[in-house]
């Protein structure tokens, strides 16, 4: 079972480069986090070798939240090759965030 990747500030830059990315801004505290996270796992299984599934708890990285302008969680930022091409907010369906991620592969 494949298992979405922890970023932290000393290896996102690198694990975002050259990829196409999924990065969830979250809290263990944040109870819609909480709702979204089994659909974060599943979508990490289902896009294993062809977009990076990742996440990133707000609590750990405040300079990556700051960096981002992340205020709400949970944050969603697809990026492709390091730079930002779309965002939601809030707990979405899977299948808009499956739209999402597809349209950037």
């Amino acid at each position: 079972m494949a298992k979405y990747i922890e970023l932290s500030n000393d290896n996102f830059d690198a694990e975002i480069a050259n990829s196409v990315a999924l990065v969830d801004f979250w809290a263990p505290w944040c109870n819609p986090c909480k709702m979204l996270s089994p659909v974060i796992d599943k979508l990490a299984e289902d896009y294993s070798g062809k977009a990076k599934v990742c996440k990133v708890n707000v609590d750990n990285e405040g300079e990556l939240s700051r960096r981002f302008g992340i205020r709400n969680i949970p944050t969603i930022l697809f990026m492709k090759n390091g730079e930002i091409v779309d965002q939601i907010t809030g707990v979405q369906p899977e299948d808009i965030i499956r739209q999402k991620l597809d349209s950037l592969l």
